[in-house]
């Protein structure tokens, strides 16, 4: 994974499908953010900016 990031623009068509999970990068543990349906379509964070949510519903 190289973290860089480029405008896939909007496909409202496409079907998706959304994942996420900690990977290393650069020897740093990140949270990904994935569209697996989709070549290039995720975003990555360091875990230590990540923000934990509620897991209320």
């Amino acid at each position: 994974m190289v973290p860089e990031a480029t405008s896939a623009g909007w496909q409202a068509e496409a079907p998706s499908e959304v994942m996420a999970a900690t990977d290393e990068i650069d020897g740093q543990p990140h949270l990904v953010i994935a569209d697996i349906a989709r070549d290039d379509a995720w975003l990555a964070v360091a875990e230590s900016a990540a923000v934990t949510l509620d897991e209320r519903r």
